[in-house]
C-alpha cells in the first residue's frame, strides 16, 4: 500500500493530505440548513450537512492531492448516522482515486485488537463470504498495549495489502507527559520508534514499510531525529498550519528525493474560507477557497524540498 501512496505523491507532487474532520461550526449556513430541511434538526441532519460538506471539498480538492484523513471521532459523535457519512466518505474518496487514511487510533489486544484491524483494514467472514466494513486504505494505531495491539494490524496489512501509521511523536502540546519521559536514558518515543522498525521489516513494499510513524511537525528537532532513527518509515506528519508547524519545521521529515512523509492539515484546509487570506471567497464558495488553500500548502512545502 505504502507504494500506491508514494505513487500518488509522485504523481500529483504533492507531498500533502486534507484531514476531512468535520465540526459544524466548520460548515456554512447555507449546507447545513439544506440538509436539516431535508433530514431534520438531529444527528441525521447533521451527519448529511458532513457528508455534503466533504463531498463538495473532495470534488473541488481531489485533482490535487493523493489522499484523505478522515477523523473517525468527527464522525462518531454523531451516532450511528455519523458512522454512515464517514463510511459514504470513505467510498467517494476512493471513486475518486484516493488514498484514506482512517485516523482512528485504534489499539487493543488480541482478539479485540484483531477486530478492529478487520473492520478497519480488512474483511468479515460470515457464513461462507467475506464482507469489508470501513475499509480504509490505512489507519492510525496507537502502540500503548505494546505487540499484542499492533501485530494483527500488520497481520491485515499484508494479506489485504494495506497500511498504518503508528503514534511515534505526536504534535498535541502534552504529549510529552509520557513520550518523552526517559527509560533507560532514552525517550519513550526512540523506543517506540525502534518497535515500529521491528514491525515494519515484517511488511516492506519496496523500499519503505507499510509500518509508518506518526511525526508532529511541532517538534522539528524530533522530527530530524526520528527520521536518522527510521530510514525507511514513511511519516504522517500532523501539526502543519493551525498546530503551528510550518513548513521548515517539517522538511527533515522528507529524504533528499523529497519522500519518506506526508502532511496533513485538516481545518487550515476544510474551514479555509473563514480565514482572512480566503475571506474573498465567501462561505457561498467555501470549497473553492478549501481548493485555494490545498495550492498554497503544496507551494509553501514544495518551497523548502
Amino acid at each position: 500500500m505504502i507504494s500506491r501512496l508514494i505513487e500518488k505523491i509522485q504523481k500529483t507532487k504533492a507531498p500533502i493530505c486534507v484531514g476531512l474532520d468535520p465540526m459544524l461550526s466548520y460548515i456554512p449556513a447555507q449546507v447545513l440548513d439544506r440538509a436539516f430541511e431535508e433530514k431534520g434538526q438531529n444527528p441525521e441532519g447533521a451527519a448529511e450537512a458532513v457528508w455534503q460538506f466533504n463531498k463538495a471539498i473532495v470534488d473541488a480538492t481531489w485533482d490535487l492531492i493523493p489522499s484523505v484523513k478522515p477523523q473517525i471521532a468527527m464522525y462518531e459523535q454523531f451516532g450511528i448516522p455519523g458512522l454512515m457519512a464517514y463510511e459514504k466518505t470513505v467510498r467517494y474518496c476512493q471513486e475518486k482515486g484516493l488514498v484514506v487514511i482512517g485516523d482512528a487510533k485504534r489499539g487493543d489486544i488480541g482478539s479485540t485488537s484483531a477486530a478492529y484491524a478487520t473492520g478497519h483494514l480488512g474483511s468479515v467472514k460470515i457464513g461462507e463470504k467475506e464482507f469489508p466494513a470501513f475499509n480504509t486504505d490505512m489507519v492510525t494505531v496507537n502502540p500503548y498495549l505494546g505487540t499484542d495491539g499492533v501485530k494483527p494490524f500488520v497481520d491485515a496489512c499484508n494479506q489485504f495489502d494495506k497500511g498504518i501509521f503508528v503514534l511515534v511523536k505526536t504534535s498535541n502540546p502534552s504529549s510529552g507527559e509520557f513520550q518523552d519521559r526517559k527509560i533507560d536514558g532514552r525517550p519513550l518515543y526512540e523506543l517506540v520508534a525502534d518497535k515500529v522498525m521491528e514491525w515494519g521489516a515484517g511488511s516492506m513494499d519496496g523500499e519503505w514499510s507499510n509500518v509508518g510513524a506518526v511525526v508532529g511537525a511541532t517538534y522539528p528537532a524530533m522530527i530530524a531525529e526520528l527520521r536518522g532513527l527510521m530510514p525507511r518509515t514513511f511519516f504522517l506528519v500532523p501539526g502543519y498550519g493551525a498546530q503551528g508547524g510550518t513548513a521548515e519545521d517539517l522538511k527533515l521529515a522528507f529524504d533528499k528525493d523529497g519522500l519518506g512523509a506526508i502532511v496533513n492539515s485538516s481545518r487550515g484546509i476544510i474551514a479555509a474560507y473563514k480565514k482572512d487570506t480566503y475571506a474573498k471567497f465567501g462561505a457561498e464558495h467555501f470549497a473553492e477557497a478549501s481548493r485555494q488553500a490545498v495550492m498554497d500548502m503544496i507551494a509553501d512545502i514544495g518551497s523548502v524540498l
